[in-house]
């Protein structure tokens, strides 16, 4: 996943009367350990309705608070969202599985965005997919809040729970937490600062909630129908079992620039419960 800041304490906000100049703004965030600085003050400076703001702004960024939650908003697939604060904030990596999950999906199609967060990947669907009918489920309401400000039609509860299909969906999605519990400490101190616990923390080996998105969309698929699920490490290896329990074959993995891996997919050829041959 991508992060925000490098590694390294956080400054405050420097004393003076502010000067807002984009080299000034890119500078104090430079000095406060942001990686893209002269992006971010260019959003900062367009969203902020007068000087007072962006100064408050400005500073709260500096502590290290995301950008999003700062702004209200961020951009996922050429798309603003809106993100509130509170709810994990979508990353640009994300966007290839929500682009390969519309490859997927047939015009008119049906799926379901399990951990959906504020509803980028979902919102995304519906307008890269004609006729799309996408539903977002999440456990968390401020989550499904922000999802619905995005258009996504929601549902709270815990992944397929409270869903009312059975082998009838095209196409299951999910961004569940997948860090294992050990490596969190890794994390900027700002990510564990301030972005929900909950959306980060993958259990021992990270798969705790991935494994039970596999059975739950082992659930909603109809046969032939595709899981797309972001993971991290070595954890496609790792899931392997489930995937094969839960009926999927066809796996697939993929990377960023830097072979880092970012998801899987894999298409759903038998029920759970049918015998392996």
């Amino acid at each position: 996943m991508l992060t925000p800041f490098r590694r390294g304490s956080l400054r405050g906000t420097r004393a003076g009367p502010p000067t807002h100049s984009p080299s000034t703004v890119a500078a104090r965030l430079a000095a406060a350990g942001c990686i893209a600085p002269d992006a971010e003050a260019g959003v900062l400076i367009a969203a902020a309705p007068d000087e007072v703001t962006l100064e408050r702004w400005l500073g709260r960024r500096e502590r290290g608070e995301p950008l999003a939650w700062i702004t209200g908003a961020a951009v996922f697939c050429g798309r603003r969202l809106s993100v509130a604060p509170g709810v994990y904030v979508p990353r640009r990596p994300t966007e290839e599985l929500a682009r390969r999950a519309a490859r997927l999906v047939p015009t008119g199609g049906r799926v379901v965005d399990l951990c959906t967060g504020s509803g980028a990947v979902a919102a995304s669907l519906t307008e890269m997919v004609p006729g799309v009918c996408v539903v977002g489920v999440d456990v968390d309401r401020p989550a499904a809040r922000c999802a619905r400000r995005n258009g996504v039609a929601v549902v709270v509860g815990d992944l397929d729970a409270p869903l009312r299909v059975h082998a009838a969906v095209d196409v299951v999605t999910a961004v569940p937490p997948y860090v294992p519990t050990r490596d969190l400490e890794h994390l900027p101190r700002d990510v564990l600062r301030y972005e929900p616990r909950a959306a980060l923390d993958g259990g021992v080996d990270g798969l705790d909630i991935v494994r039970r998105v596999v059975a739950a969309a082992a659930r909603l698929l109809r046969a032939g129908g595709w899981l797309l699920v972001e993971v991290g490490g070595a954890q496609d290896g790792l899931l392997a079992p489930a995937l094969v329990d839960g009926g999927f074959d066809d796996v697939e993995s993929w990377y960023d620039e830097d072979g880092e891996l970012r998801g899987l997919l894999a298409r759903r050829v038998r029920d759970a419960s049918s015998p392996r041959v």
